[in-house]
């Protein structure tokens, strides 16, 4: 294919068909990374515990939207596809809040027109399929389930869910990239010393549906991610192609106001009334898919190490799973994708090299947008409908403008750069610091060009640097 000419697998790289690849998993992390392996000329073969998703159809309820970021873009202009996957999203250059009584406010994501982009995980997740199967040298195969990972012997117990056949396959060296509760992360966990955490958060998820107007308009501003904040959960909608938008609801499993409590179709209904008035008359499907709808679960992985030996590579939410309040999921696994190949740029084929300074860059930052994550989740809930809370992120803009290269707002860093995320993190601490000791002079936008207040900004902007 033309669209992959320019990064022909590397001179010097003659032993590269010798090579023989496992990716497990064929979502969006592993199929990247097949696009990636494939170009330098490596034999791969994909396996999917799914059916192919082209053929089955999407998957109800499940994360149907994604936001794709910087690292996410800059991941795919790796492999030459950027601009497609674009035509396909929809930019969303900020926030909306939506309160109870159906009032919007506003808040910008970056500076000059910088958005994050809606795109469609199912659609993605094909688009990347078909680029990866239309590689020379790479296999895919859906509906392998793996029962056992043989570290010592390198095979992989298969069985085939559509035929009930069970068969081996060895590996040379195996990517586990098969998602937060990873067949092969299961067997780095019965080696010695491992660590191993999964943290869940007291709330879940459920997928529901703004439909779309006459002639498959938008009834909600379509560049932007809209936000219904309640204190204790909250509701996002997120804008497709067609008009419609995909909305999810983050509320507790128990309590008063929870799943627990909406057991019936008139709860529902007089819940979604009272609390989102807004856009419940945007909702005609909304107890189908509200009972239809699975609910799922909000867990936070950490492990390490992600390697064994040099046979061995975890990446994406198989070593990293993070909750969605960041929109980082995806493009940190990307980023992984991003990392690895500039690894193998360094280091040729040296993979146990490769593989140990993957897991040493990586895992600080993993462990820091995890830690980030769960923190924008609580902001989203209960503060971006605090006027202070918008007027401090105004003032946070003020100065950024004012002092460029010196002040960068946190959610700026994580979405809009390649700032590793622990750099960031600690960054965006440093910077809320500052902020405390601001916002205690400043009771409007127009205080910040007073003298006094600008004083005290040129004497932060001095201690921090």
């Amino acid at each position: 294919m033309t669209l992959f000419s320019s990064a022909a697998a590397p001179a010097g790289s003659a032993s590269a068909a010798s090579e023989r690849y496992t990716i497990m998993g064929a979502g969006l992390v592993g199929s990247l990374l097949a696009l990636y392996l494939a170009r330098r000329g490596y034999p791969v073969k994909v396996l999917e515990r799914r059916p192919d998703p082209r053929l089955a159809g999407p998957i109800e309820g499940r994360s149907i939207n994604l936001a794709l970021s910087d690292r996410g873009w800059r991941a795919l202009e790796g492999v030459g596809i950027a601009e497609q996957i674009r035509q396909v999203g929809i930019p969303m250059y900020g926030r909306v809040m939506h309160d109870v009584a159906g009032n919007l406010t506003s808040q910008p994501y970056g500076q000059n027109n910088q958005a994050i982009y809606s795109v469609s995980r199912a659609g993605l997740n094909r688009t990347l399929l078909e680029l990866a199967e239309a590689m020379p040298g790479v296999e895919v195969q859906f509906s392998q389930q793996c029962l056992n990972v043989d570290l010592r012997t390198r095979t992989l117990e298969l069985r085939n869910t559509a035929t009930n056949e069970v068969h081996n396959h060895e590996f040379q060296r195996l990517f586990g990239a098969d998602g937060a509760f990873s067949a092969v992360r299961g067997a780095l966990q019965k080696t010695d010393r491992y660590n191993y955490s999964q943290s869940y958060l007291e709330y879940g998820y459920k997928e529901l549906n703004i439909a779309a107007g006459p002639g498959g308009t938008w009834q909600l501003e379509k560049n932007a991610l809209h936000i219904w904040p309640r204190g204790q959960y909250m509701m996002i909608a997120l804008p497709n192609l067609d008009g419609s938008f995909t909305c999810t609801l983050f509320f507790p499993y128990e309590g008063p106001h929870s799943f627990a409590a909406l057991q019936t179709p008139e709860q529902v209904q007089a819940f979604f009334q009272e609390v989102f008035p807004d856009a419940v008359s945007l909702m005609p499907e909304l107890v189908e898919d509200f009972f239809q709808n699975p609910t799922g679960s909000l867990v936070t992985v950490r492990c390490f190490p992600w390697a064994f030996d040099d046979d061995v590579l975890l990446l994406g939410d198989a070593s990293h799973a993070i909750v969605p309040f960041y929109g980082q999921g995806m493009n940190a696994g990307f980023e992984d994708c991003t990392v690895l190949n500039q690894l193998m740029d360094q280091y040729g084929q040296d993979w146990h090299t490769i593989f140990r300074e993957f897991q040493r860059q990586r895992k600080p930052n993993t462990d820091a947008m995890a830690d980030l994550a769960v923190y924008n989740f609580e902001e989203m809930r209960d503060r971006v409908a605090d006027p202070r809370f918008l007027l401090q992120k105004k003032i946070e803009s003020k100065i950024s403008a004012q002092y460029p290269g010196r002040w960068m707002p946190l959610y700026s860093q994580v979405t809009f750069s390649a700032t590793p995320y622990a750099e960031a993190w600690a960054a965006g601490q440093q910077q809320d610091q500052i902020m405390q000791r601001l916002m205690p002079h400043i009771h409007s936008e127009a205080d910040y060009d007073r003298p006094e207040v600008q004083s005290l900004v040129a004497a932060e902007m001095k201690a921090k640097s």
